[in-house]
């Protein structure tokens, strides 16, 4: 052992796993924690079944603006090395499609062997401590960690302590404050993985309908990006996998953060995303209430031919029917009877005389209902954060340039994934790639 001391700051995911890997790698660790426990966050991952990673680990599912250092870090500890670390830890591990999750299907299991590890490694752990100043003592250069009443000194640190999602569980934002005391910059944030709120206040009359859908984000009238899955109405807004995977698009667009910042995976950006989300966020010309425009289609397996021919059948069925009884067996009845309404029809007039045109707005609603988003739940509600410590500002091995002997880890950083695993693979590459480093231990 060389005997390095390694402060860890934060005990999440990224935090554990850094801990660990520093600790094996030689170096006397002390964790130390915001809140009373460690690893508050990974038990509400994953509707408290924690998807830990995902066997399909493709670039495309993340967003940075620094993809080919992203590739790199992946490619040194993905989805293999993730499953051999939890089940050389005792945590058996199921495929569900690819997405893993432990096999007895809870959160708390993974939590538990996390910190079994973190023990069995000799990690002295200090909860109930929050972090509130960093920097280098001139005298010893150490690295110095300041808090209330308590003050830390390390010769290597890795800040691990999250981005703004789910503040509660002690991601607020502090560890971009310690990262700007060193001279880091921030790629502006916003919350990603999150419910969305709209403008139609009509929206109440079909709260709670859940159906499959395809939803494609506009932009000045532009498709920028398309999702599809269980969309679940709201009475604010809408919600669902698809929404989710949306969200940080729609989120960027709000805050006028620009295309670049807006659209496009990892592999197509090019570290963009930054140079637009300098000073150029919030000051998008938006008319009050105007929102980002979604497009939701219910029939997303129809062709355009196979649903003129469905609309056709179903003319030949109005006999004696309501409004109401003719869409009926369509889509869910409250969104047939929404539809209707928008489209001026009354539920209770005759189908037989009813204006044509109305009826074929009915039918175009089914494939192309648009609502505007105006806002979203929050950071509170949000499962990750968008944006943080531009990857350009670290060297391979997830060292600050601008303050050696510093390290990063998790969501801090400006990497984000979607729905899936990605986001805790990241916490568990990162982590232990930042630990190992910080430990001057093998990557």
């Amino acid at each position: 052992m060389d005997g390095n001391t390694v402060g860890i700051v934060g005990g999440g995911a990224a935090g554990m796993m850094a801990a660990i890997a520093a600790a094996e790698s030689g170096a006397r660790v002390t964790l130390l924690e915001g809140n009373d426990r460690l690893g508050k966050k990974i038990l509400s991952t994953g509707n408290g079944k924690c998807n830990l990673g995902n066997e399909k680990l493709d670039l495309e599912e993340y967003y940075t603006g620094s993809p080919a250092f992203l590739a790199d870090c992946l490619g040194r500890f993905g989805t293999v090395e993730t499953v051999s670390f939890f089940q050389g830890i005792g945590l058996m591990i199921k495929s569900r499609n690819g997405y893993l999750y432990p096999a007895c299907e809870q959160a708390s299991a993974v939590l538990d062997v996390l910190r079994y590890e973190v023990a069995a490694a000799g990690v002295e752990v200090v909860t109930d401590c929050r972090i509130e100043r960093i920097g280098r003592n001139r005298r010893t250069g150490r690295m110095e960690l300041r808090g209330k009443g308590s003050v830390f000194s390390f010769d290597r640190v890795v800040l691990a302590c999250g981005g703004k999602a789910a503040p509660r569980t002690g991601s607020d934002g502090s560890g971009h404050e310690l990262a700007r005391q060193l001279g880091h910059s921030l790629v502006p944030t916003v919350p990603a993985l999150v419910q969305l709120k709209c403008r139609e206040e009509y929206l109440k009359s079909v709260a709670g309908v859940r159906a499959e859908a395809r939803l494609t984000v506009f932009r000045k009238g532009v498709p920028v990006a398309e999702e599809r899955g269980e969309l679940q109405l709201t009475e604010q807004g809408i919600s669902g996998i698809p929404v989710f995977q949306l969200s940080r698009v729609v989120n960027y667009i709000l805050a006028g953060g620009g295309e670049a910042a807006a659209n496009g995976q990892a592999s197509e950006r090019k570290g963009r995303r930054r140079e637009n989300l300098g000073p150029n966020l919030g000051t998008e010309e938006r008319s009050p209430g105007e929102g980002v425009e979604m497009r939701i289609d219910f029939l997303p397996d129809y062709s355009e031919e196979d649903f003129r021919l469905l609309c056709a059948r179903r003319e030949l069925l109005q006999g004696e029917r309501t409004v109401e009884e003719f869409f009926t067996g369509m889509l869910h009845k409250k969104l047939m009877l929404l539809f209707a309404r928008l489209a001026g029809l009354k539920a209770t007039e005759d189908i037989a005389v009813a204006d044509r045109e109305k009826v074929a707005e009915v039918y175009r609603l089914c494939r192309d209902w648009r609502v505007h988003v105006v806002g979203n739940n929050g950071y509170d509600s949000a499962q990750v954060c968008a944006g943080g410590i531009p990857l350009e500002e670290l060297t391979e091995s997830l060292e600050s340039r601008k303050a050696p002997g510093v390290y990063f880890a998790g969501e801090i950083l400006d990497v984000d994934g979607k729905c899936g695993g990605y986001n805790l693979q990241w916490a568990w590459c990162s982590g232990y790639l930042a630990g190992c480093a910080a430990a001057k231990g093998e990557v």
